[in-house]
């Protein structure tokens, strides 16, 4: 399958939010709409350090990832990129999209000068786990989360 990787316009939103509730979790956190995805979109939009992706298919938004560009001290002042939200439309997982949007993703890191890319995966997760350790990331932390 052909798919384009490109950076998410406004229009996309409705797609990515759409993507993000077609799960267990993700259904139990989204809202189908609302202002508040489209001034988070517009913050993300703005800001040099953020990219919102899109895949896309024949015109038709198929999967969706973020990655946020860190500067840091640590690691010799390495830049890190953190791979979030991604997202393959349900019925197409398992075709092989997911590994070229990651891989996609690493070179986009690689190209904004990275030393380093990370991603979190909820611990439910076990098929993305797999898929992750298989893409060749490494679990190497634990991590903790506070709703506010």
């Amino acid at each position: 399958m052909r798919v384009a990787f490109r950076r998410a316009t406004r229009n996309d939103l409705p797609a990515i939010v759409a993507l993000l509730a077609d799960d267990a979790l993700g259904a139990a956190r989204e809202a189908s709409s609302g202002g508040a995805y489209a001034a988070a979109f517009d913050r993300i939009d703005a800001d040099p350090n953020q990219l919102l992706a899109v895949a896309d298919h024949d015109g038709q938004v198929i999967g969706t990832l973020q990655l946020t560009f860190t500067q840091g001290l640590s690691r010799g002042g390495a830049i890190r990129g953190q791979i979030e939200a991604v997202r393959i439309a349900g019925h197409l997982r398992g075709q092989g999209i997911g590994q070229q949007m990651i891989e996609w993703a690493v070179a986009t890191c690689r190209s904004h000068g990275c030393a380093m890319v990370q991603l979190t995966t909820d611990k439910s997760r076990l098929d993305a786990h797999r898929f992750y350790d298989r893409l060749g990331f490494e679990q190497s932390h634990l991590g903790y989360k506070m709703i506010l």
